[in-house]
């Protein structure tokens, strides 16, 4: 792997629709992010109208993806990782800004998400970008053990 992709945004990098091709190199991001990754039948399942899908890549390489469900005017992010190699280089914020500009331009009103209790990270991205927490859902992800809660947040999209 590239010594650049572990620096910040580089110019070749860029994020475009993800495609039913891309789903092998999806599975491998996946399976190395998640204690309990999506199976490739649910990652073929969101190619739907109503779901928007986005790679990251840098030269052509995929580095990440997110997955978005819209619901009447709400942009559900249900999925966004990206290679451990690209973490904290901006790679995941890139990917998250694209994807609330794209939901704000189709009319959505709000983003809204799930996030492990555990994954403070993760948590500290979103509430970097303006998401609040809005509740809890206890017992929602699957862990080792128990079932893990989630934290429940929302970021509100400018109305035109």
């Amino acid at each position: 792997m590239s010594s650049t992709w572990h620096t910040a945004l580089s110019p070749a990098r860029e994020v475009r629709p993800l495609r039913r091709e891309d789903v092998s190199r999806v599975l491998e991001i996946e399976r190395r992010g998640y204690s309990h990754p999506w199976s490739e039948g649910v990652f073929h399942d969101c190619f739907r109208s109503d779901y928007r899908l986005w790679a990251l890549s840098e030269d052509g390489f995929l580095l990440g993806y997110a997955v978005v469900a819209y619901m009447v005017d709400e942009a559900h992010l249900l999925n966004l990782c990206v290679t451990p190699e690209v973490r904290r280089s901006g790679a995941g914020r890139l990917l998250l800004r694209h994807l609330i500009t794209l939901a704000a331009q189709e009319g959505m009103s709000r983003v809204v998400l799930e996030v492990r209790m555990g994954n403070q990270t993760a948590a500290d991205l979103y509430t970097s970008e303006g998401f609040e927490q809005i509740g809890i859902r206890p017992q929602y992800y699957p862990a080792a053990g128990e079932r893990e809660a989630a934290r429940v947040m929302a970021l509100s999209l400018p109305t035109s």
